[in-house]
């Protein structure tokens, strides 16, 4: 039986002071072996994450299943900061992409920052990011991270844009350690970037107002335009992790989408790892809480890369999959000895 009418009908319309979310899944199931010191990892993670943000943007952490104490200190943080305004706490482990999924979809925000729950924020890193979305109108995934390998994962688009639209040149990375640190962090038994990817990465220019960003970027911490997760594949991921399931509702989907994949130049972000050192505890001392609005939202502008442009993206990838063209490519835009890069 229902008695009246709900006062909601008559005030439909959902209205923000937000247009930026940032979303954190995270799975810390006890404090042994691999997750040993990951708890402290997701504490900086956090810490550097409220310091750093502007006043325009709400967090969404999901807790996968974790341990009592972690639930704890994620349901405190819901208490005390005003950016954290959702948590959602699954008794299963749904994985990271069924938390950005869940989270996304349902929420409005322009802009979705998705972020491993072992990433150290540095100051600056939001504004960064949100430059290079008003200056490259066709971005639709941007991280804070460099990296100097990522120029040819999937960025059919991007390699479009920048041979036939904008200008495309190695330069000197700016903060080689940075990119060093993260080689480290994933703990590879052999490094990722030889000392040529440490000195130079691809740089992508906008011809109209010179704004520049790396191409191609990671996918632990990015931030995209909403619509990859609205027009991305509908049905649930059935992977926790890894099997390419980060591929198919992240990468692909930008690509296919028609949008640009980049970096900032500077690097504002850091991998923590599973294990946390006394420099990453400094950093995180030493940030100074953010007190911007962000920037006006309406300057974020929705272009794409049309379908046949891609292909001819696409063909620019297959060609550069060759040894010998990938050189002459590279050679093209100012690398010496590209047959080491």
């Amino acid at each position: 039986m229902r008695v009246g009418s709900n006062p909601e009908k008559e005030n439909k319309s959902i209205q923000l002071d937000s247009y930026h979310r940032v979303i954190v899944p995270v799975y810390i199931p006890d404090f042994e072996g691999y997750f040993e010191n990951s708890f402290e990892g997701f504490k900086l993670c956090i810490e550097s994450l409220l310091k750093t943000v502007h006043t325009k943007t709400r967090i969404t952490i999901y807790n996968n299943n974790c341990h009592p104490s972690v639930k704890e200190y994620i349901d405190l943080q819901f208490k005390n900061s005003i950016y954290i305004d959702q948590v959602i706490h699954s008794k299963k482990n749904l994985g990271k992409i069924n938390a950005i999924l869940a989270a996304s979809k349902g929420n409005i925000e322009r802009l979705i920052t998705i972020t491993d729950a072992d990433v150290l924020f540095e100051q600056g890193w939001q504004s960064a990011i949100e430059d290079i979305f008003v200056n490259f109108p066709e971005a639709g995934m941007v991280s804070p991270v460099p990296s100097s390998k990522a120029l040819t994962n999937y960025t059919s688009s991007t390699w479009f844009y920048g041979f036939f639209r904008g200008k495309l040149e190695f330069q000197k990375v700016l903060d080689p350690k940075a990119m060093h640190l993260f080689d480290l962090s994933i703990g590879n038994a052999k490094l990722m970037y030889d000392s040529i990817h440490l000195e130079n990465y691809l740089v992508i220019k906008n011809k109209s107002n010179l704004a520049e960003a790396v191409m191609g970027c990671g996918h632990f911490v990015a931030t995209l335009k909403r619509e990859v997760f609205d027009l991305g594949p509908n049905e649930p991921a059935y992977i926790k992790i890894d099997g390419g399931v980060e591929e198919k509702f992240i990468d692909i989907p930008n690509d296919n989408l028609g949008y640009l994949r980049l970096a900032t130049k500077r690097n504002y972000a850091y991998h923590i790892g599973n294990k946390t050192e006394h420099w990453m505890t400094e950093i995180v001392s030493n940030l100074i809480p953010e007190t911007s609005n962000g920037i006006d939202s309406s300057k974020i502008l929705d272009k794409k890369i049309n379908p046949f442009s891609r292909k001819i993206g696409s063909l620019l990838l297959r060609i550069m999959s060759n040894k010998t063209s990938r050189n002459l490519f590279l050679k093209k835009f100012g690398l010496q000895n590209p047959s080491n890069y």
